[in-house]
């Protein structure tokens, strides 16, 4: 704390007249009797080191203020990137969820589209078929038309050929060469009977000519009927095919499913992102405590070699403080020597005769000086030692406090490397612990997600596909069944077997 020093000068006043003061000096003094009710005087040494002792504190209180700051900055920075991380997954989920709403409802525009278009296909082909089936029936009666003129023109020539013949014979044989056997047998035939038989050779030979010519009709009516019965048949099984085909472009169709390895992704990332930043701010905050305990090493290390200092600088002082009191201890001792020579000279001459006090005297005199020439000596020799052992002393014990300060300088380090490797241990096993609880809370969604999406909808989706496979299936084979039954019933026999002509539709 700072202090005000005020020299108490109660006792140092001038015996002068009283004289009342001012009011601004009553106020001023008290104002500093309020502000240091207890002021002493104080030696300049003590106010240096009062201080100093001062800036310390303020230097160890800031260092710790700063720490401190720095801690509640961390915890700051961890808590919004948390809340951070978990906005951005919350609208991560939104998004996906929008995402699947997106392409359900996509995955419904396009069975729609491709309902429509195979919708429109088929009448397309349907179109085609008929066209197909038309030009089939064309081509059919163009043939059998062909056929039936090559047919008449052939019975033709053959009726013109066998017409001449007959002439011929009648008008240069006179029978005809049908009944020639006949006309051998019996020459009394008469004219009128021949010509009766020819005329009515001539309409057996009309008569089967025509059978000849309805046989053909109806052999091409039944083959036109048969194949066309054929061509429906076939086109029916090609619009099957079409239809199965388009059930299974449909129907390969799967739900929407969530992208689990996107969420999977994005919560490694945030995860990762939220550890690098703890990492990064322990390492910072034991960067800042290894700074701080290397600010306070030095400063316990300059403390000491002030302190050292100010002992060397002492020294002087209390080495001649003491050689002061063995010297006074000296005159101590010479005093009270001078006291027993008094006494011993007084005593001798009092026992002896006065011729003899003169050699007495003298002798005590040379014994005294002997005396005190030796207990000076002692003395000397005394101060000597005395200055040696302080100073070696003084040296033992500042190297002493040196190596006990580097020793417990030395241990509080390796406290506190100790600490940190703990808590970077402690950090990096609640690393793992985290990665292990997102792990078997992605595997718990995903096995949710199977389940809800791929047993749940996909096993309904194939139920309904199945469903309509199978209805579509079962309904072209009653249409196949009736059509072939009404082939039966029309005559037409198997049509399976039937095969269409290489070069035409007969």
């Amino acid at each position: 704390q700072d202090h005000v020093f005020i020299r108490d000068e109660v006792g140092h006043r001038d015996r002068r007249p009283e004289v009342r003061p001012t009011q601004s000096v009553q106020n001023q003094a008290l104002h500093y009797r309020n502000r240091e009710r207890f002021a002493t005087i104080k030696s300049a040494s003590l106010v240096t080191r009062q201080i100093h002792e001062h800036e310390q504190e303020n230097e160890l209180r800031e260092q710790m203020s700063g720490y401190k700051r720095m801690r509640r900055q961390h915890q700051k920075q961890l808590i919004a990137l948390e809340n951070k991380l978990k906005a951005e997954m919350d609208e991560h989920r939104l998004k996906l969820q929008k995402e699947v709403e997106t392409h359900a409802n996509n995955s419904s525009i396009e069975l729609e589209k491709l309902a429509k278009k195979q919708v429109a296909v088929m009448e397309k082909e349907a179109k085609a078929a008929a066209a197909d089936e038309k030009k089939f029936q064309q081509q059919i009666l163009a043939q059998q038309k062909k056929d039936l003129a090559t047919f008449l023109e052939s019975q033709k020539k053959q009726y013109k050929l066998c017409k001449e013949k007959i002439k011929e014979a009648r008008n240069r044989l006179g029978f005809d060469p049908v009944c020639m056997q006949e006309m051998n047998e019996d020459h009394s035939t008469p004219k009128k009977e021949k010509q009766e038989r020819i005329s009515k050779h001539k309409e057996n030979l009309q008569h089967t000519q025509a059978e000849e010519e309805a046989h053909l009709l109806s052999q091409q009516r039944l083959y036109y009927d048969k194949n066309c019965r054929f061509f429906k048949r076939k086109t029916m099984i090609k619009r099957h095919e079409m239809e199965q085909q388009n059930i299974r472009e449909v129907w390969p169709f799967s739900p929407p499913f969530p992208s689990i390895s996107l969420i999977v992704l994005a919560s490694c990332l945030q995860l990762h992102t939220l550890q690098k930043l703890r990492m990064d701010l322990i390492r910072l905050q034991h960067q800042t405590e290894l700074e701080n305990q290397l600010e306070y090493n030095k400063r316990r290390e300059r403390e000491l070699h002030r302190k050292h200092f100010m002992e060397l600088r002492q020294q002087p002082k209390n080495l001649k403080a003491m050689e002061m009191q063995i010297k006074k201890q000296f005159q101590d001792t010479c005093k009270v020597q001078t006291k027993q020579y008094k006494a011993l000279k007084n005593h001798q001459l009092e026992v002896t005769p006065k011729s003899e006090h003169k050699t007495i005297l003298k002798s005590l005199k040379d014994e005294q000086t002997r005396k005190l020439a030796i207990l000076a000596e002692q003395y000397e020799q005394s101060i000597n030692e005395m200055m040696a052992s302080q100073a070696l002393r003084l040296d033992e014990a500042q190297e002493a406090e040196c190596q006990a300060l580097r020793l417990q300088l030395q241990q509080e380090m390796e406290l506190l490397n100790a600490y940190q490797s703990k808590i970077k241990m402690q950090t990096e096993a609640q690393h793992e612990r985290e990665l292990q609880k997102l792990e078997q809370r992605v595997s718990l969604r995903r096995a949710h997600l199977e389940q809800k999406v791929c047993f749940e909808e996909l096993a309904a989706l194939q139920k309904e596909r199945s469903e309509r496979i199978k209805f579509l299936l079962e309904r072209q084979e009653r249409e196949i069944e009736t059509f072939d039954m009404e082939s039966l019933r029309m005559g037409f026999g198997n049509l399976v077997t039937l095969e269409y002509p290489k070069e035409d539709y007969r």
